[in-house]
């Protein structure tokens, strides 16, 4: 069943779309002549000219209404309904189906036995966005803003403190309807509740964010999954906004889909370039801003913050390495599409151009690893991302990644008697007394090293993001299917 019924339109029996400007629809003229003398009650719906064709009762579907609510695509389109419910539809002519369809034999006796129709005017692109926005109900149900006539769009957004300092896209109900095709989820299922206000999260509530990033629609459902994966007790994002750390969610890509949305995970892939790395991360951080009230300055009191808080979003490249990616790691398999949230600081590069073994390299890249966050600081999480050329070190070595982290993690280990408190004349470290006088600690976490094969195909750098506290006081890492 259609939706013309919805528009008022009841009758049965015999309805016909068509407009001027189609050369199909003025050759039938004579066969919609012979119809209606055969059937008076004939309802013809004209999209174009009112005074198209020139027959008696032609309704003028002015605002397209008719023709969004009984989708048709292609005029003219010729329906039969019974009960008021549709029960069959030609479109274009062709001379067996319409006499089939309406019961009269010999219609167009003079012309072609077929002809192809043309495009309706409710699909046409420039206003198909818009009908489905008015007359849709998708994005209906958020609050309107009506911006003065004179008011720039860009400088009104800003002055209502929606923007993270950068230039939106205005958010308007066509550039939302059209952002929720992007997924198959409803536009009122909640998504997630979103701290610190603990405010629910429409998917329509989200896309509205992913326009004003920047987002395409194909983009929307990894937007869904960062926000799922950042507004949960393990990621702890009140804690995130409220610590004074310049930490913030980096969203980590696996799965097909990053070719899909042709992701970078090459060249510059922490930095600007790519639509999707770009706009992905932010609008995740526009919905925990928007939604959820997380604003710098206010509950959001980090000292300095990083660009990376902006959003920073980026895939690994899996078939670049040897190993299993991190959605493998964490228990998906490889067809599987999913983002992973973690809370860290900035890239920081880890310069290693001399080494040609894999445990030099791997000394190597442990000494800065060491240094994440401060030497004297332990427990923490970290994303380690390998670049190609530092990575063929362990390929040409045919070394796996258990192996690599098993190398890597003896050189992690920490002297505590050398982090204590005072030793050095340094007031940071482990408070004296605790009983870890004599011992080792490991600088991270079991399970705390997230290891990534990302970067350009040239270049002897690779890079670390240091985390945050882990555990109940602070943040894990999550990870979440994108559902499309």
């Amino acid at each position: 069943m259609n939706k013309l019924a919805t528009d008022g339109l009841v009758t049965d029996g015999l309805v016909a779309f068509v407009k001027r400007d189609c050369a199909t629809c003025e050759m039938l003229v004579p066969v919609l002549e012979q119809l209606r003398a055969a059937d008076p009650t004939l309802m013809i719906i004209t999209q174009d000219d009112p005074t198209f064709p020139a027959l008696d009762d032609v309704m003028h579907d002015a605002d397209l209404s008719m023709s969004w609510h009984a989708e048709i695509e292609t005029v003219p389109t010729l329906m039969k309904r019974s009960d008021g419910v549709e029960v069959d539809r030609v479109f274009g002519w062709h001379r067996e189906q319409w006499e089939a369809l309406t019961d009269v034999d010999e219609l167009g006796p003079d012309l072609p036995v077929m002809r192809p129709g043309c495009g309706s005017m409710s699909v046409d692109p420039d206003v198909a966005d818009s009908l489905s926005a008015k007359f849709g109900g998708a994005g209906t149900s958020s609050r309107r803003v009506e911006f003065a006539e004179l008011e720039d769009p860009f400088e009104a957004m800003y002055d209502r403190g929606w923007s993270d300092g950068l230039p939106l896209v205005p958010p308007t109900p066509e550039r939302v309807e059209r952002m929720l095709a992007g997924t198959s989820r409803a536009p009122n299922d909640i998504v997630a509740i979103i701290p610190p206000n603990l405010v629910e999260a429409s998917v329509e509530k989200v896309a509205i964010n992913a326009v004003m990033a920047g987002c395409a629609p194909e983009y929307l459902p990894v937007v869904l999954a960062g926000v799922e994966a950042v507004c949960n007790d393990d990621f702890n994002m009140h804690g995130v906004l409220a610590t004074t750390m310049g930490v913030g969610p980096i969203l980590i890509v696996n799965g097909p889909i990053r070719h899909d949305l042709q992701m970078n995970s090459g060249m510059n892939v922490f930095g600007p370039g790519n639509r999707a790395n770009m706009t992905i991360g932010r609008a995740v951080a526009l919905c925990v801003r928007n939604i959820g009230g997380g604003r710098p300055g206010e509950i959001d009191r980090s000292t300095h913050g990083q660009p990376g808080k902006f959003g920073l979003c980026f895939p690994e490249d899996e078939e670049g390495s040897p190993w299993a990616s991190l959605a493998q790691e964490r228990g998906f398999d490889a067809e599987t599409n999913t983002v992973t949230a973690f809370c860290g600081e900035a890239p920081r590069i880890v310069f290693d151009q001399m080494s040609r073994t894999p445990e030099s390299l791997t000394a190597s890249i442990a000494s800065v690893m060491l240094g994440n966050v401060h030497p004297r600081i332990t427990g923490m999480d970290t994303v380690l991302a390998l670049c190609p050329e530092h990575m063929a070190r362990f390929t040409d070595a045919g070394w796996t990644k258990e192996q690599f982290e098993t190398e890597l993690r003896s050189h992690l280990d920490i002297e505590v008697d050398d982090i204590l408190r005072g030793v050095d004349n340094i007031g940071e470290g482990i408070p004296p007394g605790l009983g870890f006088e004599g011992a080792q600690l490991p600088k991270f976490r079991e399970g705390g090293i997230l290891i990534v094969h990302a970067g350009g195909p040239a270049g002897l750098f690779s890079s670390v993001i240091g985390g945050w506290v882990s555990g109940p006081m602070g943040s894990v890492p999550v990870t979440k299917e994108i559902v499309k």
